[in-house]
């Protein structure tokens, strides 16, 4: 290449290369046996030019490489950089990456439960601990230098997003920020709002991926591709899948048409059967084997239920399934034993370790929230290791974990949500199928979904061809957020900061469209006034008048119709069975017996349809002989009964000879008869003052004579509908700008009712506050000043801090959790009776949990699970009693340790035991399980 070009093109060349060895990034890129991609240079540039970064890329193609470059230049200029991520695990993995690369000494680790050489230059966290240093005002920011946000999308997530928008508001201006983001659609939206907070930030966005990702299909034994070979952006579905789903939706069903002939209907089943050897579902078993014929593995199967991905393993070892051979079988076991070595024996049968065992050795393993953390990431280090070669896992793999796979496949794609089964979103698919390929190993990555009956394909195509996955604030201030605000900046100060999240940003470019219809309508009601302009006088206010006058009119008509209704029912609700009607109106009008009056409270005689809210709805016998149900539109005007019968004992409504004998009764009884004619009433407006007094009003005025008064009156029409839908929109921006200052205004005055705040004085009891974060934040600060764990022992306080933090994953109302009994019982009871004060002091305020702001109900759930294990009773029990997963367990206890720390370190008033008991109570909980499933 260099032989083309000139003496003067190589010298150009020459130093440019000199000029970049001289820089940080020169000499960073030497670390590295690969060379980078055009994104990680430009993002590496930006940020030696002492720019702040957004990088959005693919999962799986390096941005992280930038992350690590922001540590190279902390370290290089002798200040901290913080690398920041959402989950305990993936901080884990981070800090064993770069102790790895820059020596242990030179990087430290600080999640909720650990805490590794913490005063070191780099320190990897999780994203709530750096917002807790920001608010306490830490020492250890100072020096700080750099911040990369790892998955910063994750400031999406309802429960947890708001930190990330606190972090990126509060870093002191001269923190230079790394946001690492996966691919979202708005990401130039995210950067202008970076570089509005944070100031000069470049956004990095890279569609490419790497390693190339294929989509396909498998059905029956065949793997289908999804999309035709071509050329060009458009891609074609495969018409082999599009036909299989037309001949799967067009199935006769053979048993419904009878006039076939025997043979037609044996040949079409023997074509029916023919088809279905060629396309079914494959079992899982089924399915990695086929994945390992054609060299698909590693391959990750997301199945969205915990018990799924168990049932997975166990399929796959009931089928005989190996993936291992013995030297892999034998590696296997050692890594195994040596990381649950600190596990007592006694344990392991509790925690499924010799089933789990078996299927590792086997290649196969499951990955979920429900294990205990040290089986995931054993499962996490052996399938990087290629050890394990089929995982089942469920979405919360696609989060983050650096757990590449060559393939990826999706049983279904529909998903429980918390409240029903929905279609997983473009963006979800997205997440999913980016861990196929892995790069440096594999040329091509794969994307699975297997066939399922009523599947479309040109569905499963938009899935995969659509990048949209905006991103969302689901920023909101709460009550800690709140006091440590104005703690810091005072009240109009904080009310401003809140002004610049991410949330309002988007609030308020949401307002630019509805803020131009609103200059639009504005000059289209300068056109409209000038043509209803009349000569004679003020034809605006003529036109109020009409509108007065028709508003009026419409008014009493409603009246009527409404007075009207009220008396029919009235009329209706004095029937009784054996009273002769006469409907006056609808598909059974005349003669008619009622049978039932059809009462809210009588019976309704064995029909359906009736409703309570429905007014009465007499069950009545016609002329006719039919027996029906009439509603109150069938009676427009009251009713009377004009004459009574007997009805006997033994009629039966459902039977024709009954109904025939008690027709023809009625019509004997009472066919003479005529109903009395329903006399008109007059009508409210004849003898209304308002209408009068308009109407006076609306003739003697100077407009009323105008020739042209119809054509004006057309145009004011106009005039006034637009102003109207003006008003609305008006409403709809007032309604979007300032939410989030305005929602801190009620959570501020509902402080100062309860003197956490003074104005901008933050009162002993808000300092308290300022410690304890969590969603019952402002609960626990109201038990701690109310004394209400003040004599409990540590085993019933980690009781009571459960009730902070626990929430269950299925409301489950059929029977009251298990509590301690004594002093907890009573305590416990105490913190739901302050939460009821406390959420009718939010509806006061207009405080709406629906918003994301206030307090939950605390959750009992899990109290006799957290004092059984503090007790130091033995996990099989503690198990058994709590009736979940060991991973489920262990995270929970883990949440339970953290808000007790926080509780021993918040200031409390004299001599309380709680702080210390506080102390004992995690000591207790941090054994066993809970205490050997942490990393450092």
């Amino acid at each position: 290449m260099t032989e083309d070009l000139s003496p003067a093109e190589r010298y150009a060349a020459s130093r440019r290369r000199a000029a970049e060895q001289a820089t940080s990034l020169g000499a960073f890129r030497e670390m590295y046996a690969f060379g980078l991609d055009p994104f990680q240079v430009e993002a590496c540039q930006a940020l030696e030019a002492g720019k702040g970064v957004l990088v959005a890329a693919p999962t799986g193609s390096g941005k992280t490489i930038v992350g690590e470059f922001a540590v190279h230049l902390a370290l290089g200029q002798g200040k901290k950089c913080f690398y920041t991520t959402p989950i305990k695990a993936l901080s884990n993995q981070k800090y064993a990456d770069l102790a790895k690369r820059y020596g242990a000494d030179r990087v430290g680790l600080l999640t909720g439960d650990n805490s590794v050489n913490s005063d070191a230059p780099v320190v990897v966290m999780t994203t709530e601990v750096l917002r807790n240093m920001l608010y306490a005002g830490s020492q250890s920011l100072l020096g700080l230098g750099y911040v990369v946000m790892d998955e910063v999308h994750y400031l999406s997530d309802r429960f947890r997003g708001a930190v990330w928008e606190e972090v990126i508001i509060h870093l002191p201006e001269s923190v230079t920020l790394v946001s690492l983001s996966a691919t979202v659609s708005n990401a130039e939206e995210f950067g202008d709002w970076l570089d509005t907070v944070r100031g000069d930030t470049e956004v990095i966005v890279s569609e490419h991926r790497p390693v190339p990702l294929f989509q396909h299909v498998l059905a029956g034994r065949r793997v289908y591709d999804l999309f035709e070979e071509g050329e060009g952006q458009k891609k074609a579905v495969n018409p082999d899948l599009t036909r299989m789903a037309r001949m799967e939706s067009s199935r006769p069903s053979w048993g419904r048409d009878k006039r076939r002939g025997r043979g037609v209907r044996e040949a079409d089943r023997e074509r029916e059967r023919r088809q279905r050897t060629r396309v079914w579902t494959p079992g899982r078993p089924e399915v990695i084997e086929r994945l390992d014929a054609d060299g698909l593995l590693p391959a990750i199967t997301f199945i969205f239920s915990r018990a799924g991905c168990e049932a997975a393993v166990q399929q796959c070892l009931y089928a005989g399934l190996r993936l291992n051979d013995d030297q892999a079988r034998a590696e296997v076991r050692a890594i195994v034993e040596e990381r649950t070595s600190a596990i007592p024996a006694e344990d392991l049968h509790v925690l499924g370790y010799y089933e789990w065992l078996e299927g590792l050795e086997r290649g196969i393993a499951a990955h979920h929230a429900g294990m205990l953390p040290t089986f995931k990431e054993v499962v996490e280090e052996l399938f990087v290791r290629g050890l394990v070669k089929a995982v089942f896992a469920t979405e919360t793999l696609a989060l983050g974990i650096n757990m590449p796979a060559r393939s990826v496949v999706l049983e279904k794609l529909v998903k429980w949500n918390g409240e029903q089964h929905a279609d997983i979103t473009p963006g979800e698919y997205t997440q999913l199928t980016g861990r196929a390929g892995r790069r440096g190993i594999d040329v091509e990555g794969h994307a699975v979904v297997l066939w399922q009956r009523g599947m479309n394909p040109e569905h499963l195509a938009g899935l995969a061809g659509t990048r949209t996955y905006p991103l969302r604030s689901s920023f909101r201030p709460s009550y800690n957020m709140a006091v440590n605000l104005v703690e810091q900046f005072g009240r109009h100060r904080s009310r401003e900061l809140l002004e610049t999240s991410f949330a309002q940003f988007q609030a308020d470019r949401s307002v630019v469209g509805i803020s131009r219809q609103v200059q639009r309508n504005e000059e289209g009601l300068a056109g409209y006034k000038e043509s209803m302009t009349c000569h004679l006088g003020d034809f605006e206010e003529y036109a109020r008048l009409r509108r007065q006058l028709k508003d009026r009119e419409t008014e009493l008509a409603r009246q009527g119709v409404s007075q009207r209704r009220a008396a029919a029912a009235g009329a209706l609700e004095k029937l009784k069975p054996g009273d002769v009607i006469h409907v006056p109106t609808g598909k059974y009008a005349g003669l008619a017996l009622v049978l039932d009056p059809g009462l809210p409270a009588g019976r309704s005689n064995g029909h359906r349809g009736f409703d309570q809210h429905d007014g009465p709805r007499p069950l009545v016998l016609t002329a006719e002989r039919q027996v029906k149900r009439l509603a109150p539109i069938d009676f427009p005007v009251p009713v009377e009964a004009l004459e009574r019968m007997r009805i006997p004992r033994s009629f039966n409504a459902r039977s024709p000879q009954s109904r025939r004998d008690l027709a023809s009764a009625l019509r004997t009884k009472a066919g003479h008869l005529v109903p009395e004619r329903h006399r008109k009433q007059r009508a409210a407006a004849a003898d209304d003052r308002e209408l009068a007094r308009l109407r006076t009003e609306l003739r003697a005025h100077p407009c009323h004579g105008c020739a042209d008064r119809e054509d004006h009156a057309r145009w004011a029409e106009r005039y006034h509908r637009l102003v109207r839908d003006t008003h609305q929109l008006e409403r709809r921006i007032e309604g979007r700008t300032n939410t989030i200052a305005r929602t801190f205004d009620r959570i501020v005055a509902l402080l100062t009712e309860l003197d956490y705040l003074r104005g901008d004085e933050v009162t002993p009891n808000g300092r308290r506050l300022a410690r304890l974060y969590g969603e019952l934040d402002l609960l626990a600060s109201e038990c701690l000043r109310a004394g209400v764990w003040e004599q409990l022992d540590p085993a019933e306080l980690a009781a009571c801090a459960s009730a902070l933090v626990y929430e269950a994953r299925a409301a489950d109302d059929a029977t009251a959790p298990k509590v301690p009994s004594g002093r907890a019982k009573a305590a416990l009871g105490d913190m739901v009776r302050i939460w009821g004060r406390l959420d009718a002091l939010e509806e006061d305020f207009k405080i709406s949990q629906t918003e994301g702001v206030g307090q939950r109900e605390p959750d009992l759930g899990f109290a006799w699970a957290a004092y059984m294990w503090a007790s130091g009773k033995g996990l099989d029990e503690v198990l058994r009693e709590a009736e979940m997963p060991a991973g489920d367990f262990v995270r929970w206890c883990k949440q339970v340790i953290d808000v007790l720390g926080q509780i021993a370190a918040a200031p409390v008033d004299g001599e309380s035991t709680v702080p210390k008991n506080a102390r004992r109570a995690v000591d207790a909980l941090l054994r066993g399980v809970v205490a050997y499933s942490s990393v450092g």
